[in-house]
């Protein structure tokens, strides 16, 4: 391997050439694949060669804010063709979305899930009666709630109106004991919430409603009503959002799928619900890549784990997300979508930035469309860093090797080859 890729390839990870180093060299031997970095090295070096000279801004002489403002400058001609091809969604009722539905659906393309019943899900909630729903619906029972509110929207509500250390310890509680007769296959529910969530959501958790959100175990994917105008990025975060979490979802139903023969399938269930990510130390003797189920790097940029060998189901689901958008720009020529064209997730580059030294800048459409919808005032990274340490993986072991051995490892919290 060249000291200039490796070295090149650390920067763009953060991560201490030598450790990088060691990585590629192990997995070298376990593989018999030879100059993995170089290849990587020379693809990344392509694509942002590629993107600069449709910029019209050479390599040597770009600067970082320079660089990101012309990025956000093209996600925002994306979003706004973007939107015209969606026709315009009102996020603010279940009609004014449909197309955007249908074509997520359309796209995703994927087979029926593996969901728990609604008699189990009525079931939890008279166990269990959520307070606070109950009181600003204006019933007095779960009984009379569950004989005129939709039970999924139900259930969505309790992710933002209901305390987090309640649902942890008493009403997710009886998941424990949940058994495969409890799922069954069905197709996955998208939809947006009816307007009265909207203000009871502002009254719980104020005006920083998170306003799309998924429960795996359901099978829903749900859009909270928002009343106030489109924001910049809005509509292709919110497309490549409800896509992500489609892939997302049915990742996780071959997991509920794989527990079902197992005694402890409630438990499991619940281990995975919760997202937990190993802290152990990794085997220095072996060649082993940590399982990481959520971007860490959004709370502590600095997190240890993010610096060694790891991989995350996360960026596989973005992936399909960006491929598939990929795919329908291609068909539909009116998105203008070409600079983003590709599946260059992992790409980045590193510019000079004044009194900063030299700052990284992610090539991914998602980082620049979020950076967009923040009023472009942020920069972010970490879905493009996240792909490049899947790519180093995918580049040795094979894409579709890369989501069995999470399926088959996610448990435990590691691969070990």
């Amino acid at each position: 391997m060249s000291d200039q890729a490796i070295i090149k390839v650390s920067q763009l990870l953060r991560t201490p050439v030598e450790s990088l180093a060691e990585i590629f060299s192990k997995m070298e031997n376990l593989t018999g694949k030879k100059d993995v970095v170089n290849k990587i090295f020379e693809e990344n070096r392509q694509i942002i060669k590629q993107k600069m000279d449709i910029l019209g801004v050479s390599l040597e002489k770009g600067d970082s804010q320079f660089i990101q403002f012309e990025l956000i400058k093209k996600a925002r001609e994306a979003d706004a063709s973007f939107a015209k091809f969606l026709g315009y969604p009102d996020f603010s009722r279940q009609e004014g979305c449909q197309n955007l539905i249908d074509k997520v659906i359309q796209a995703a393309n994927i087979d029926d899930g593996y969901f728990l019943k609604e008699e189990k899900m009525r079931g939890f909630l008279v166990l269990n009666p959520p307070k606070n729903i109950i009181s600003a619906l204006g019933y007095k029972s779960a009984h009379e709630m569950l004989e005129k509110e939709d039970i999924y929207e139900v259930f969505a509500a309790l992710r933002f109106v209901e305390n987090e250390r309640w649902l942890n310890e008493i009403f997710f509680r009886p998941f424990n004991d949940l058994t495969a007769d409890s799922f069954e296959s069905r197709p996955v529910k998208v939809k947006v919430l009816s307007e009265k969530w909207a203000a009871i959501g502002e009254k719980f958790v104020g005006k920083k409603l998170h306003n799309i959100s998924h429960l795996k175990e359901m099978g829903l994917i749900f859009i909270i009503p928002m009343k106030k105008e489109t924001f910049e990025g809005q509509n292709l975060e919110t497309f490549s959002l409800l896509l992500h979490y489609m892939h997302e979802i049915d990742f996780y139903c071959r997991l509920f799928r794989k527990y079902s023969s197992v005694s402890d399938f409630g438990t499991n269930i619940v281990k995975l619900l919760s997202g937990t990510v190993s802290t152990s130390v990794m085997p220095k003797n072996k060649m082993v890549w940590r399982i990481i189920q959520r971007y860490l790097a959004k709370n502590d940029p600095q997190d240890p784990r993010l610096f060694e060998a790891h991989v995350n189901p996360e960026t596989v689901h973005w992936f399909k997300a960006e491929s598939e958008i990929d795919n329908l720009a291609a068909a539909n020529p009116q998105i203008k979508l070409d600079f983003w064209r590709g599946n260059d997730d992992f790409a980045g580059e590193i510019f000079p930035a004044g009194r900063k030294g030299e700052e990284i800048v992610s090539f991914d459409l998602l980082d620049n469309i979020i950076s967009l919808t923040h009023g472009g005032l942020s920069k972010y990274l970490y879905h493009q860093q996240e792909a490049l340490w899947n790519k180093i993986f995918v580049e040795f072991m094979g894409e579709q090797k890369l989501e069995d051995l999470i399926v088959e490892n996610i448990e435990k919290g590691f691969i070990e080859l």
